[in-house]
This record gives C-alpha cells, structure tokens and sequence, in this order.
C-alpha cells in the first residue's frame, strides 16, 4: 500500500512537470494572478499652459511744456539786454574818436580783399582796371545789351575758352610772393606809392617779402621785356605784356589803362572766364574781355561798356 502510494505521488509529479514545461506562460500568469492584486492604472493630469506675461510698456515721463509768454518774455529780456550792450558801445566808440579825432578814410570800403593771391587781383590794382574809352573810331557793329549794360567790341563774338599764359621763368601771376627779390629790381614810385619793377613783374612790399601787383598805372620804367606784344589803337602804339598795356614817352615806357578795342593775344593767370546772357568773356580786375577771331586765330578785344 506503501509502494503504491509513492508511485501514485511519483506519477502526479511527473505530469504536474510536463504540464508545466508545455505550456510555462500560462501556468505563471496564473501564479501571478493568484498571488499579486490587480492594480488600477493612473490617470495621467493634464500639464496647464503657462501663458507668457505680458510686457509693460515703458511710458516716457512727460515732459512739462514751458509757456509760449513765458519764452516770449525771455526772448524780449534777452533782446532788449542786447540793445542795451550794443548802444553802450556805440556810445564809447564814438566819445573816443571824438576825443581822438580819429578820421575815417571812406575810400578804401570799396576794395576788395585778396583771399586766394595765387588767381585774385591784388588790393592796389584797382586803379589799372578802368578801360579808356574810345572817343575816335566809331563803332560799326550794334553793342551786346544785357542787364542794363551795352557792350562794344569791333570783332564779332567767337567763343573759346580762356587759357591762362606765362611770359616765361622770371615773370610771375598777380599775388605771387617772394621773399627776396633780384639785384635787377628797381624802385618806382607811383602816387606815393612805392613799387618794384623787375623785368616786366611790378612787386609791392608785403609783411615779410614781396607780392606781384598789376602794373600801376602812371608807373614808368626805362626798359620792358622783348616778349612783348605791340597793339595799335586809335593810330597809337601800345606795348602789351604781362596784362600790363604801355605807351613809350621819349626813352620811357609808361602805364596806362587798357584801350577799348586792343587785340590781344594772351591773357594772364588770375583772370576769371563770366557769363553775361548768352556769352562768356573774361573778365581781368574791371576790364572784360570778348573772345574774339582774327584772321583765324583765336584772340581777346577789350570791351567797352557803357550804362
């Protein structure tokens, strides 16, 4: 009873194993089910939107407008303050050029101050400047009217454009400066006023040296160079050069003013090309300049102008 016993419990362990080894997945999910509880699954929490904050703007602080009387009353305090200053000094100025007696000389407003010597016309040239009227020889030809102003010339207008032209090394343009001068120079004076003439170039004493002038007119001198050019005008023999117009007087060469209808060939540095209506002329100091044409070469006729 024994022997049977041990087999019949031999016999179920062997077939509890086979069952076991057929089909292992299922017989743990049964132990597991047996012997663990079924938990719930959780419910996942929505996550809340963070909402970004809103930016504040920056307000500017105000600015506090001033009262337009307010500005009004300080601009007349102002102003009148300036008035007061202004007749103060006029008053001193005039008790001391009366106590001084101080004269002012009114004609020398007018000049012009030279600013770029190298092409402007120096400040004592004005007096060779002034165009000699022609009162001989008629003019045939009708005058340019433009602006008020009647312009005579001889020759018809032929436009070219102004080149400036240089006598050679030892000449020099109105407003060149020199520290020294040669040995050759001499002195002229001229209407109380001294000059130095050398080799066609008039010079005038200028701070630390010597700056080229026009040639005053009245200056005379012995001698001029013999790269000058001879115009004749009104049946009267004019030598031109440097800009400078001469007439011979015995074994002199004096300076005159430029005659009205002289024909030139060349015109000097410091001249400036101008635009009166439709036509151009260069303009040298006060004397204008009309490009003209001459037996096919091209020159500048001294213009007369007239009110």
């Amino acid at each position: 009873m024994q022997v049977f016993n041990v087999k019949f419990i031999y016999v179920t362990f062997l077939a509890f194993i086979v069952l076991n080894i057929s089909n292992p997945g299922e017989a743990f999910s049964q132990a597991r089910k047996s012997g663990r509880p079924k938990q719930e699954k959780r419910q996942a929490v929505p996550k809340k939107k963070v909402q970004p904050r809103p930016q504040q703007k920056k307000v500017a602080p105000k600015k506090t407008a001033r009262p337009a009387n307010q500005d009004a009353r300080q601009r007349n305090v102002q102003q009148r303050n300036n008035n007061q200053i202004r007749n103060s000094n006029r008053k001193t100025i005039n008790n001391n050029a009366r106590r001084n007696n101080v004269n002012v000389d009114k004609s020398r407003r007018n000049v012009n101050i030279n600013v770029d010597k190298s092409k402007d016309i120096n400040v004592h040239n004005n007096r060779n400047t002034v165009v000699r009227r022609n009162n001989i020889n008629t003019y045939h030809r009708p005058p340019y009217a433009y602006g008020g102003r009647r312009y005579y010339s001889y020759h018809p207008y032929y436009y070219h454009p102004y080149r400036p032209y240089s006598w050679g090394p030892v000449w020099h343009p109105w407003g060149f400066f020199l520290t020294e001068l040669a040995v050759t120079a001499i002195v002229v004076s001229v209407n109380n006023a001294k000059y130095h003439y050398d080799q066609g170039v008039w010079y005038q004493p200028s701070g630390q040296g010597y700056t080229v002038v026009q040639a005053p007119v009245g200056g005379t001198v012995t001698t001029i160079p013999s790269g000058h050019e001879t115009v004749v005008v009104n049946n009267t023999t004019n030598y031109y050069y440097g800009g400078a117009y001469y007439e011979k007087e015995g074994t002199e060469y004096k300076v005159v003013a430029p005659p009205a209808g002289a024909v030139v060939a060349n015109l000097p540095e410091g001249a400036e090309e101008v635009k009166i209506g439709d036509q151009n002329y260069v303009k040298v100091g006060e004397t204008y300049y009309q490009p003209v044409q001459v037996d096919g070469q091209s020159k500048y006729e001294v213009v007369q102008v007239e009110e």
